[in-house]
């Protein structure tokens, strides 16, 4: 398919999903030309919104550059932010720097000058957001801090950031072309092996609306996160596995040693060496269970080359 590059003269893209949030998307666009005038191009990206899809007016009365990317269906957050990164690397080959932002207000866009300013140095590809400050509930906060703490676990990695980023050409080129993309935006930064530099920035209040987030979706996307990771996981677990299913072979081989020597007192070898079975099965079974997980998430990943098939109508400004 030919690419049909998009004339601007704005050296700065930002890409946005937008899902039933156009008013909180409308304060943002007025406030990103407030920050940048004519040097930004906005790659808005509406997640097949059916309450308050987004329009084009609230752009161009914004007087911003850009284009607004209808979805053919609701494809979710990180699917959003890999169909707007691709159309960037199809169509925008003068932009030297992509940023990555929510569109409700809590990434502020005056944060993202001082995200460029890191950017600028040789030795960084890309520069995250760390927050340092968060204003949701309890519950999400505990359930965050153990996410890090099993993704550190399983994947030997530390993550500690979310989509909020900046980009050069050459890491949005290396991630464009990587599956992990439309799995997980975050993971699939750690996974590039791209230089990243780190940022603790202050999380905003929502612009308007609610969060479209519950715990079950925070759940999903914690384990998609994981997914990216799925090869070093299935060692980290099937090592340990193998561990723990040795040492229930050799505590049995023990008690069989016992009753034979005729030190075990009645019944006790029966239910030791029940207990040491069963833990001994389990560990094959979470084994095997990783491993077609494994395969599962592998299977399921998107081709890079399909974004083009969930763009209903791509609209500029």
């Amino acid at each position: 398919m030919k690419h049909h590059h998009v004339e601007t003269s704005a050296s700065l893209a930002i890409v946005m999903p937008v899902y039933e949030d156009a008013e909180a998307s409308e304060r943002l666009f007025r406030e990103l030309f407030d920050q940048f005038g004519r040097d930004v191009f906005v790659v808005a990206v509406d997640d097949g919104a059916i309450r308050q899809p987004l329009d084009i007016h609230p752009m161009r009365s914004a007087f911003l550059e850009g284009v607004v990317i209808r979805l053919r269906r609701n494809v979710g957050h990180q699917q959003a932010i890999a169909v707007g990164l691709h159309y960037v690397a199809d169509h925008l080959s003068g932009a030297q720097r992509i940023v990555v932002m929510d569109s409700d207000g809590e990434d502020l866009p005056s944060s993202i000058p001082h995200l460029l300013s890191v950017l600028e140095r040789d030795d960084i590809d890309v520069v995250v957001a760390s927050r340092k400050s968060r204003q949701e509930s309890l519950l999400f906060k505990v359930f965050y801090v153990l996410y890090k703490f099993l993704f550190s676990l399983l994947s030997g990695r530390n993550i500690n950031f979310g989509n909020f980023m900046a980009l050069k050409a050459c890491a949005l080129k290396r991630i464009s072309a990587m599956q992990e993309l439309w799995v997980h935006v975050a993971g699939c930064v750690l996974a590039s092996k791209l230089r990243l530099g780190y940022l603790p920035l202050d999380r905003g209040p929502r612009y308007a609306g609610h969060s479209k987030m519950n715990f079950e979706s925070l759940a999903l996307h914690g384990f998609r996160g994981i997914m990216v990771f799925a090869e070093r996981v299935l060692v980290r677990v099937g090592v340990f596995c193998t561990v723990i299913g040795g040492l229930a072979v050799l505590a049995a081989v023990l008690a069989i040693w016992l009753k034979l020597a005729g030190f075990a007192t009645p019944g006790w070898f029966s239910v030791a060496l029940g207990i040491l079975m069963i833990v001994f099965f389990q560990t094959g079974a979470i084994t095997l269970m990783t491993l077609m997980l494994t395969g599962v998430s592998r299977s399921g990943m998107v081709s890079t080359v399909d974004y083009r098939a969930y763009i209903d109508e791509v609209e500029h400004v």
